[in-house]
Order: structure tokens, then sequence, then C-alpha cells
């Protein structure tokens, strides 16, 4: 059955009538990575999430798959080792959504590296993470540095290290991972909030009370042996509903990223670089934009949404303009930006970028796991640190074998490629066929989002092109897809973590937003109302992304 909203009655019947293995809270990257495993290993599982697939944290990231450099200063080898060797498993399993992407790291008078500081560092890094041979890190002097970058300030350049890392659309990994556990058994909703929690006479938890969020009046009873809290920066909220608040917590901490036009910030490529405050700053090139982030401070606000202050911005600008020749932006020249919560482990007398980013399980006395913290490039590894604990806890109780774990090696749905080879060379097939009409910009794009899905959308953006210019085909031909096979309901779901285009591809998305929401509200027959708060949202999501008034 497709993964769709037009099922959602489905769906909603199968979670108050069947019993489940496992109840996972959540539908990030780490409760849909929990989600697969799960299901992986034959056990029958739910996923709810309150507000969409990636709406929190996995959507908001620097959007790299990374090693963590800058823990290494933090004598934190293990995660180094752990999260960069995960860097080549997530790049094979979704070889069109994950892209190596060449990274400079200047270093510069007064900064938090020296030239021997950081050729030891990255070769410790490369050692740790099992970097292959091609990859491996390789020294600058100070006019090669100038070379690969002439934005830097020379006077400022002593030298640099080139290294790779990994790219991604973030929220793109969380659905074709939802999209696979789905496809391979597992049930999951989004738009569907855990209320409170059912337990046993002796107070061992036995599900969850979940309130459909489209239609307010829906509350139903899911039924499920081990239940997984999974929700970001939201697990403290459970684990006070479960009255299990105790010992460990969260401290959230923010991290915000803004996007500056090419024309303005031409970086020829990535650049991590250091803030004046010593701590280190990525600087992104993609498709016309050039993204900025992030910042790291307490956060003690709503959880729900956080936004970007003017503070934000003054201290991203500053660090550009003291690190780039000639670089004199302003705030007018922000014309986007993304604010993201962390959802690290509190330690006492830490500042917000000291917290350790190593993930947390959390065994309440009811029953409850919850996990903490962790990295975006970690999730598989969390996924089966958790399923390895509910399987023994299964195994407990009852005579089942499960299989054992084999994320490493499970492509994600779109990536049905043998290797990076293959992958690359359907989408030179691609643009052979599709580029006259589209341009190689957007063919290449629509390949890093679908993968092998890809043709599908392109065939259809021809079909479109009877009533649509080529953009608004490819648009609308994206959105369609998405109605039909990735669960969207709203107009922000689309344009924010289907696609990015809010973020990446504005300019053309704006005065396209009520043609999308008639598309949408059609399509799933949503009612009059349904309709207005679904562009209600957008609006005010578009308006967010460059409203910096608040302090």
């Amino acid at each position: 059955m497709e993964f769709s909203y037009i099922n959602r009655k489905y769906f909603l019947e199968k979670l108050a009538n069947d019993s489940f293995d496992l109840l996972v809270i959540g539908g990030g990257i780490t409760g849909c990575g929990i989600a697969l495993d799960a299901v992986l290993r034959g056990l029958k599982v739910a996923l709810v999430e309150k507000f969409d697939f990636g709406y929190g944290t996995s959507s908001r990231s620097t959007k790299l798959i990374h090693g963590g450099l800058r823990y290494l200063k933090q004598f934190e080898f293990k995660l180094v080792r752990d999260v960069g060797r995960e860097r080549a498993i997530v790049y094979r399993n979704a070889l069109h959504a994950v892209l190596p992407e060449k990274m400079l790291l200047p270093i510069v008078e007064g900064g938090s590296l020296g030239k021997q500081s950081s050729s030891l560092g990255l070769w410790i890094y490369d050692l740790l993470a099992g970097v292959k041979k091609s990859e491996r890190r390789k020294m600058l002097n100070k006019h090669e540095t100038l070379l690969a970058e002439p934005l830097l300030k020379p006077d400022k350049v002593l030298g640099g290290g080139l290294y790779f890392e990994y790219r991604t659309d973030d929220s793109r990994l969380v659905i074709e991972l939802a999209k696979t556990a789905h496809a391979n058994g597992a049930l999951l909703l989004n738009y569907a909030q855990v209320n409170s929690f059912i337990k046993d006479a002796e107070g061992k938890i036995e599900g969850a009370w979940v309130q459909d969020n489209i239609n307010k009046d829906k509350l139903f009873c899911v039924r499920s042996k081990i239940v997984v809290n999974a929700a970001g920066p939201w697990v403290d909220t459970l684990r006070k509903e479960d009255s299990s608040l105790q010992g460990k917590r969260l401290q959230l901490t923010k991290g915000v990223h803004i996007v500056i036009p090419y024309s303005k910030l031409p970086v020829r490529q990535a650049v991590y670089f250091d803030a004046p405050d010593g701590r280190m700053i990525f600087a992104i090139p993609r498709n016309g934009i050039t993204y900025v982030g992030t910042t790291d401070t307490v956060y003690n606000d709503d959880i729900d949404y956080p936004t970007t202050t003017r503070e934000d911005v003054e201290y991203l600008i500053n660090a550009i303009n003291n690190m780039f020749n000639g670089i004199r932006l302003s705030q007018n020249d922000v014309v986007s930006s993304w604010a993201g919560l962390r959802p690290l482990i509190h330690e006492d007398g830490k500042a917000p970028s000291e917290l350790s980013r190593k993930d947390e399980i959390i065994e309440s006395p009811s029953g409850l796991i919850s996990i903490a913290g962790g990295k975006l490039t970690g999730f598989r590894l969390m996924a089966e640190k958790i399923v390895d604990l509910v399987v023994k806890k299964i195994r407990h109780k009852e005579d089942r074998t499960f299989r054992k774990c084999v994320t490493k090696k499970f492509p994600l749905r779109g990536s049905n490629f043998s290797n990076s080879n293959e992958a690359e060379k359907y989408k030179q097939q691609l643009l052979l066929q599709f580029k006259p009409l589209f341009g190689e910009e957007y063919v290449v794009t629509i390949f890093h989002r679908f993968g092998s899905e890809s043709v599908r959308i392109l065939e259809e953006a021809v079909s479109f092109l009877k009533e649509f210019d080529p953009l608004e085909a490819l648009i609308f031909s994206q959105l369609d897809y998405c109605i039909r096979n990735e669960s969207i309901y709203s107009v922000a779901d689309f344009l924010v973590r289907r696609t990015g285009d809010l973020y990446f591809n504005r300019p053309a998305t704006l005065p396209l937003l009520e043609k999308i929401t008639d598309y949408i509200s059609q399509k799933l027959k949503l009612l009059p109302h349904q309709k207005d708060e679904m562009l209600h949202e957008i609006s005010r999501i578009y308006q967010q992304a460059v409203d910096f008034s608040k302090q």
C-alpha cells in the first residue's frame, strides 16, 4: 500500500486495532532508523510522529554527514571513530542522497588550530574514520590555500588542509528511511501525537494513547510490548509524562544557519573556518546560494517553533566578514534561514559547544526506553544499539528468534545502485534524456532528491509541460510524487522537508504557494478550513525565515 495520506484512514485503523512488538515515538532520523532496523529483524513495528517526518532537528542540521573533526579537541576519539566510519556506510546505502564534499580547513593567525596540530588532527581523523586513500587529507601552504579559496584574507592565512566530508539533504535522508521501513512492513504515521502512556497494574508501559493531529477529536490506543522514546528535543517531555524525569536530562542548544546569494559569498568550495570566538563554522556553496552555520547557544524557549534572532544572524555575518576578503555582508543580504535544536545531555559547568555529542540510552522503571544526544551521521549505529536492547528484552519474555542487524548493507529507497559508478551512469542517462528540456542543474537536483525514482518524476514533468513552464512542471511533478509516495499533508511538508525549496529555491516557489496549496487540497480532498490553515502555515514559515526581529 502506498505511503500516502490518501491511505491515512487505513493506517489509523491498523494502529488502533493491531498489537506491536515495538512502538517508536518520534519520526526524525533516529526514530526512522530504529523502525527500519527493527522491521528488518522481524519485529512488528509502529512509529508515530506528532508533526511531520523530520520536522525537528533532523531537517535543521548543517546537512552534512560528517565525523565531527572538532570533537578531537575534546578527546572524544570513540565518537569520532564511530561516526567517521558511519559516513561511508550512509554513503553506500544512499548513493543518490549523499555526496562527497571536499572541505577546506584554513589555518589562520590566532586560530584554534596551528599548522602542526591541524596536520596531526586531520591525520588522526582520517585514521579513526578509516578514510580511503583517495580521500585522505592533504596539507597546503599559504599559496596553495589561497589558490583553493581566493576569498580568504591573505593577511590571516598561514596554510590549510583539504579533507573529505559528505553533504546530504537531512530531511530527504529521513523520508527515504521512512519509505524503506514502510516498504518492509513497518507502520509509520505523521501528525499522530502521544498524549499519555498506558501502564499495567505494576506500572509497566503497555502502549500509548495517541491523538490524530489532523482530526483532533480522534484519540486511540496503540498497544506495544516495548516503547522507545526517540523524540529528539521532546525526549524529556515524554519522560516527564512517564514520571521518570530523574537523573540525566537534556540540555537543548540552538543552531542557526543563514542562506546568502552565491554572488554575495562566492566561495569556490566548502570551508570550515574559525569564528572570532574560537568556534568553527561551515560555509557551503550549493545551487546558486551559500549557506553558513552554525551557532551554539543554550535554548530554553518554545521547543516546537525555534526561531532565528537578530543576534544569531549578526554572529554568523561577523564571522563571515572577519574571514573572507572584500566581503561586507549585512542582515539585508540574508535570503533565508533555519533554526534547529540539539538534544544533548546536560553536564554541569559546560558551555553549549563543550557538551558531548555522544548518544545516551535512558531506561525508566516503567520500561520506557529513551535515546538522546548523538549526531545525524551516527543514526544507524544508534538504531542498532536500541534494537539490540529491544530484542534482548523481548527474548527475555518470549521464545522467539530474530534476524541479525543488516542495515550496514541495506540500500534505502531511491538508491537501487550497486555502486557509485552505477549511480553516476544513471544520472548521466537522465541528463542525456531530460537536460534539453529542464537544464542540467534541475535534472541533477531531482536525481539527488529521488535517485532511482527520478525518471518517474521527470517523465511526469514532461507531460506537465502542456500546462506549466519547465520549472513549474518540475515542481508539480515532484509534488504529485510526494503526495502519492511520501506521506505529505501540507505545503510545508513539501517545500521545507521533501525538497528544501523554501530555503534553496525561494524565488521560484514563493509565487506558487496558492497553486501548490490548491493542488494538495484537491488531491487529498481537504476541507476548506484545512486548506486555509495550510496556506497560513506556509506563509508564516516563509516570513519567519527572513524575520529576525526577535532578540
